[in-house]
């Protein structure tokens, strides 16, 4: 790790300087370790760490040989002795992580990432560069984009994977993202606004949480959600090591800021405090984890003028209407404005808001509704538009009504075609006809928009079980095995249940059961109404109008799901997002989804029907 640091750091010295004893040095620290070392691993005490190693010097022995390329004395066939070490001994470590994902912290993944990337830029092999960019976007694993953020809070808050943890594991996490994004932009692939600027919503929060309020001398709080990792229950933004200092804010600074024209006040303020910052340094590993030297590499003069606030979402979540938004960079505040049409007239709903960049509208009653932001006043520039309807709309409904079609239309009037696959067929049902499935092929495909603004929300549906199989689904939205809410007829227990992940099974699943009554899985032969209703942070089970079962601290909402957006999403009725589950064998009749939480008595009038 020493060496990996001083390569780097004396190749800087002498792009810089141009003097070429520097340079000679470098070149000499690369040699030897590529004609050396011929494995890397570790003892059984020490387990998988070698992984860790792997990630994170293999980047930085990449990067150091990146600068050194471009140098007369690091001869053509230095260069490819480098290269072939870096890919037969780093690269296959990493290679074999990557594919899989390991079920740990985030950080073993984050290294393998860049530093598989790293070495396909060094070596000029897009399939790497690309195998490790296309496992940013869509990996299993908790380094992924969409596990590594594993929620975003009001304001683009993201709350890292490690973040109950402790502060030196969750700092890291940014130093590894930073790397990443770096070397993907200059490659031309832009990992920096991935998914609504995901690496930004990481800095902020965990920057955030490391600083001290000078008006207090106390840390700022940060919102938190609880995180369940295996066995390993973090109710709380962890202290341990609060107050992290990592030399790793400059690259994400500069590129928010002075490329983008946003706004990155938490980590503007840990770049301040440690401008001009050091590199690899120190006795111990943890001084060694990143590059640093970022406010020499990617400072940036300041923008000459901002952007309008961008990234403005909406969601109805505990009654209300949630707007979040990206700041700008020279803002000093930013005004809400709200119309009840397109493109205005706007009314002016709140003025002089900072942080968090969010709102919550209360006053958003039954209709649709146009809202933008503006940065400092109202005639400030303006963010894009976004609409939400409220009221607890329909915004999907199969009747399955059709004959032979395969398809299923929406009457909603929001046009979610359903579409049937495998073996299916309509029949006679509860309420005119259904959908049969068969058990072993049969299940319908809904739309892939369906979650976007679903904050608060009512499912229900009637379901006619003809044979009782373990985790067979009524429902499966998701993406994958380790984001979905699922219904199943008859979990593991053998009651039926609800359930709902940002980050796989287990422990990680929040779950509401049927209790276990002898009606706790769905009875055969029999027509059963099912409803789960959500309300900020509490979710209701319904089973034939009544209420079976509640969770009161439902903090996992549907919006969030996605993560990602690149994964494919695969929102089915009958089929689970595990190949092994079986499929529902029944007839599904009367499907609806509505943005927001229906009262009781709605939900009992629901059950109440029949053809």
């Amino acid at each position: 790790m020493n060496d990996a640091a001083a390569a780097y750091q004396i190749a800087l010295v002498w792009k810089i300087t141009g003097n070429t004893s520097y340079a000679d040095k470098a070149v000499s620290i690369l040699n030897g370790w590529a004609s050396t070392l011929k494995g890397i691993g570790c003892n059984a005490s020490s387990s998988w760490d070698f992984i860790l190693m792997a990630g994170t010097q293999g980047y930085q022995f990449a990067n150091a040989a990146e600068i050194m390329r471009s140098y007369s004395g690091f001869s053509a066939s230095n260069l490819t002795a480098f290269q072939s070490w870096m890919r037969n001994v780093w690269y296959p470590i990493c290679h074999g992580v990557l594919p899989n994902g390991l079920n740990i912290y985030a950080n073993w993944d984050l290294g393998c990432i860049a530093q598989v990337m790293a070495i396909g830029v060094l070596t000029d092999n897009s399939t790497m560069f690309n195998e490790a960019v296309t496992y940013f976007k869509t990996g299993a694993g908790n380094g992924a984009a969409q596990q590594v953020a594993y929620y975003i809070h009001p304001g683009y808050y993201g709350q890292c994977q490690e973040a109950g943890r402790d502060q030196g594991h969750n700092t890291l996490d940014v130093s590894h993202l930073t790397v990443i994004a770096q070397q993907a932009w200059n490659q031309g692939v832009d990992l920096y606004g991935y998914s609504n600027n995901r690496i930004l919503a990481i800095s902020e929060h965990t920057s955030k949480g490391n600083l001290k309020d000078t008006s207090t001398n106390n840390f700022y709080t940060v919102p938190y959600i609880p995180y369940i990792y295996g066995s390993n229950y973090q109710y709380t933004f962890s202290n341990g090591s609060q107050g992290s200092n990592r030399p790793t804010w400059g690259c994400i600074y500069h590129h928010y800021v002075n490329v983008k024209g946003l706004v990155a006040p938490y980590t503007g303020k840990q770049l301040a405090l440690q401008t001009p910052e050091n590199g690899g340094q120190g006795c111990c590993s943890g001084g060694y984890d990143q590059l640093g030297f970022e406010s020499l590499t990617c400072a940036l003069d300041p923008i000459s003028s901002d952007a309008a606030p961008s990234g403005l979402t909406a969601v109805f979540l505990n009654g209300k209407v949630l707007l979040s938004w990206w700041g700008s960079a020279y803002a000093t505040s930013y005004v809400v404005q709200r119309g009840t049409a397109s493109d205005g007239p706007y009314t002016t709903l709140a003025s002089g808001n900072t942080d968090p960049r969010s709102y919550e509208d209360s006053g958003a009653s039954g209709g649709t509704y146009y809202y933008i932001v503006r940065a400092n006043s109202t005639s400030g520039p303006a963010s894009n538009q976004v609409s939400i309807t409220t009221g607890n709309p329909l915004i999907a409904y199969y009747k399955f009504d059709e004959t032979s079609e395969t398809s299923a239309s929406d009457s909603s009037g929001n046009g979610h075609t359903a579409t049937l696959s495998g073996n299916t067929s309509f029949v006679s049902a509860r309420i005119n006809n259904g959908v049969k499935l068969d058990g072993s092929s049969g299940y319908v495909s809904l739309p892939t928009t369906l979650l976007d603004q679903l904050g608060d929300f009512t499912i229900a549906a009637w379901v006619y079980v003809s044979s009782s199989s373990n985790w067979q689904r009524l429902f499966d939205f998701g993406f994958g095995t380790g984001r979905y809410m699922f219904f199943t007829t008859h979990s593991g227990n053998a009651s039926a249940a609800f359930f709902i992940t940002y980050n796989g099974g287990g422990d990680a699943t929040q779950h509401l059961f049927i209790p276990n009554t002898t009606q706790s899985r769905l009875p055969l032969n029999t027509w059963t109404h099912i409803a789960i209703t959500h309300l900020g942070t509490q979710t209701w089970l319904f089973l034939n109008g009544q209420i079976v079962n509640v969770n009161n601290y439902q903090y996992l909402h549907p919006y969030q799901i996605p993560g990602s957006t690149d994964l494919p999403a695969q929102y089915w009725i009958g089929r689970s997002q595990y190949s092994v589950d079986p499929y529902l064998n029944g007839i599904v009749d009367d499907f609806r989804i509505y943005a927001g939480c229906l009262p009781a008595s709605a939900v009992q009038f629901l059950a109440s029907m029949s053809g």
